[in-house]
């Protein structure tokens, strides 16, 4: 399936944005949505809604049937060990706070540390600044290198016996750059800590298969891989997942409920409480099936294609700064020297280009890199080579509308 047969899928693509074609560079934030997805929503909402596992009647049963479906699917997607290991939530952010206060909150006390790095989303530092404070804990950051990746001479020094967890971005959102996750699970594991992924910007755009990294948790964002929002994913060991501690309570993930005190259910549903995310679950379902379909390795390929020729493009426009490695994601953030990057990205949507542009959740992010935002460009599956020429044509008119006006 080439770009062109894939485009035919997204029908929010073929409109017009201030007069001119969209242009959607921003799917690092939220990708848009293909026919297949749209669809088993509306489906699930016409013809079978209904609650699950609850009931015994027809569209319960289908119901329940389509949600644990895509449960499965996601287990194969990522090549999960068992079905129990995977939780569905509201999406990567929810998947972190609960294994911040599920199990790290109850396994952490003072003198103990917490690693990450500067280039972490606030989804992935927050949660962490708040055990710290409430257990004693020490929470340490990685030293990036000066293109902002990560030395493994320099993890197997900041990671010591005392660093009980290990949490990581697999993929940076700014930086683009594509950590070693499974070299440092080996480590953080060699000194008894556990491995917490940020798969938000991964899952959507490589093979990730957990088992292989040997994390032990791995968080996932429904909307940025196709999916509908409010939906994610948190993949734990099952050893870890029984061990950990539920953080949110009511019907749903209750076995046994007496006056005084209550027992919970089994894995997976321990942890759904209330009830659970059905349309977006079943919408997260055929998302996998269409990024199965297309293949991830294929995905992956055309996205280091596209990066590499927008940088190559970019190159040749004079004043631009570019963060972040050679060898990166689908993604290229940037400055124009002398034009804020809120300018640039207002001046690109007049020209139905779609850019982001701020601090990208990533405050700590920018102060390393000594900047107070920048704008970014990032790909998927159904952008164009064509599409970045528009794009860089676009910052062209950008620098010279700044220039002759000011």
């Amino acid at each position: 399936m080439n770009v062109n047969e894939i485009r035919k899928y997204f029908p929010i693509l073929d409109q017009e944005v201030n007069g001119k074609k969209l242009v959607y560079l921003d799917s690092s934030a939220t990708s848009q949505k293909p026919i297949q997805v749209i669809e088993a929503l509306d489906n699930y909402y016409r013809s079978y809604n209904s609650n699950v596992h609850r009931g015994v009647h027809t569209l319960g049963t289908k119901a329940t049937d389509a949600y644990e479906g895509a449960r499965e699917k996601v287990r194969k997607f990522i090549n999960a060990d068992k079905v129990e290991e995977v939780i569905f939530t509201r999406g990567a952010t929810t998947s972190l706070n609960m294994v911040a206060q599920g199990y790290a909150r109850h396994n952490l006390s003072e003198g103990d540390e917490i690693v990450i790095t500067y280039m972490e989303h606030h989804s992935n530092i927050i949660p962490w600044q708040q055990v710290a404070k409430a257990t004693g804990a020490t929470l340490k950051y990685l030293n990036l290198t000066p293109e902002g990746t990560i030395d493994l001479a320099e993890a197997e020094k900041t990671i010591t016996p005392n660093t009980k967890v290990v949490s990581i971005m697999y993929v940076s959102n700014v930086l683009g750059t594509i950590n070693p996750i499974k070299e440092l699970a080996a480590i953080a594991h060699k000194n008894g800590a556990i491995m917490v992924v940020d798969g938000a910007q991964s899952t959507p755009h490589m093979k990730v298969d957990v088992q292989d990294l040997d994390c032990d948790f791995y968080a996932i964002s429904g909307h940025k891989m196709c999916g509908p929002t409010g939906v994610g994913v948190l993949y734990g060991k099952k050893s870890l997942l029984e061990k950990m501690e539920p953080v949110e309570f009511g019907g749903e993930m209750i076995d046994f409920v007496d006056l005084y005190d209550s027992t919970w259910k089994e894995l997976p549903w321990k942890f759904e409480a209330g009830t659970p995310i059905i349309a977006g679950a079943i919408g997260l379902g055929a998302a996998v099936d269409f990024l199965e379909e297309i293949g991830m390795d294929n995905i992956s390929r055309h996205e280091h294609e596209l990066a590499a020729y927008a940088l190559e493009r970019l190159s040749e426009v004079d004043g631009v700064t570019i963060y972040g490695p050679k060898h990166r994601a689908g993604l290229v953030t940037f400055n124009i020297e002398d034009v804020h990057p809120h300018d640039v990205a207002t001046v690109l949507d007049m020209e139905g280009i779609a850019v982001r542009a701020g601090h990208h959740c990533a405050q700590p992010l920018m102060k390393w890199l000594n900047v107070s935002s920048t704008a970014r460009a990032s790909f998927y599956v159904y952008n164009t080579k064509d599409e970045i020429d528009t794009f860089v044509s676009g910052l062209i008119k950008t620098k010279e509308y700044f220039t002759n006006v000011f």
